[in-house]
């Protein structure tokens, strides 16, 4: 990856290590479903009245929409609303890379290297250091909702990069349209009407910034750039920055939600970074040239 690629994926997970914190914070004010609703119909309107059709397939598009946005986000923000710690959340949500490099190799014929391979096991190592060090025991409800999640999102990555080399914002605007029309939905059905009007009547200005960093930075441009990157890369390529959410995700709790950090996560921290490292950058070996005769 060149480094203008590296930087911007760096950026794009940092966002998405504060939206744990962000979603913890709005679960609190706003019912699970209806945030992330709300979160996705906000970054597809108005932006669809100004943006051409998206070049992929509908198919695609929906799919897409209905997997990262429907499927990811109603899991996700529901595992928060049940006591998953923010910061825990963003490190169990990781999985999805290890999904999503099984995906590709199934459904794209992408092989990862065996460097990528050992990254990935080095980083996951991490991620088993600072769940142990978290105690997930008890977390046993959350924990399967959270994987269940994690697959969504390998899914949206795997139909994202099916979709090929294409502009895409308006891909990932439409996509977003057609996340929020079944979450509405669903957040009518299982959360009630008189919950969505009192939540919507007369919302805080902190609801309103809550949604709209979700809306915005967190899915918008976050979800704009990481899909570029998965039309210009690898699968196996990409996916692995993942592992360092997590990273800005305990940060940001411990920061702003004051959830206790655990020696555990310094130590898982420091391997994440270690199997990043492995996983993203390709060693270039010289090949030695017999002399002329």
């Amino acid at each position: 990856m060149p480094p203008r690629d590296i930087l911007m994926a760096l950026v794009v997970v940092t966002i998405w290590g504060v939206n744990f914190t962000v979603i913890k914070l709005s679960v609190a004010e706003i019912p699970p479903i209806l945030v992330a609703a709300l979160r996705f119909f906000f970054a597809a309107v108005p932006m669809i009245f100004f943006v051409s059709r998206p070049r992929a397939r509908w198919r695609l598009v929906v799919g897409y929409g209905l997997f990262m946005g429907t499927a990811l986000y109603s899991l996700l923000n529901i595992a928060l609303y049940l006591g998953m710690p923010a910061s825990l959340a963003s490190l169990v949500l990781q999985v999805q890379a290890m999904f999503t490099i099984g995906l590709a190799f199934f459904f794209l014929g992408e092989t990862p290297r065996r460097l990528q391979i050992a990254g990935a096991a080095v980083a996951f190592a991490g991620i088993g250091v600072i769940a142990a060090g978290h105690g997930v025991g008890a977390e046993a409800l959350p924990l399967a909702i959270l994987l269940l999640a994690a697959f969504a999102w390998a899914c949206a990555n795997t139909i994202s990069k099916k979709a090929g080399a294409i502009p895409m914002i308006p891909f990932t605007v439409w996509g977003n349209f057609f996340a929020s029309i079944p979450l509405l939905g669903l957040s009518l059905v299982f959360e009630g009407a008189p919950a969505m009007i009192d939540a919507l009547a007369a919302p805080s200005w902190t609801s309103v910034g809550l949604v709209a960093f979700l809306a915005y930075p967190a899915t918008l441009f976050g979800f704009a750039m990481w899909s570029g990157l998965l039309s210009r890369h690898s699968a196996a390529t990409v996916a692995p920055f993942t592992l360092l959410v997590p990273v800005t995700g305990i940060a940001s709790g411990v920061l702003i939600l004051g959830e206790p950090i655990h020696a555990a996560d310094v130590a898982g921290g420091a391997l994440i970074m270690t199997g990043l490292v492995l996983t993203v950058f390709r060693i270039k070996t010289r090949q030695a040239t017999a002399p002329a005769a």
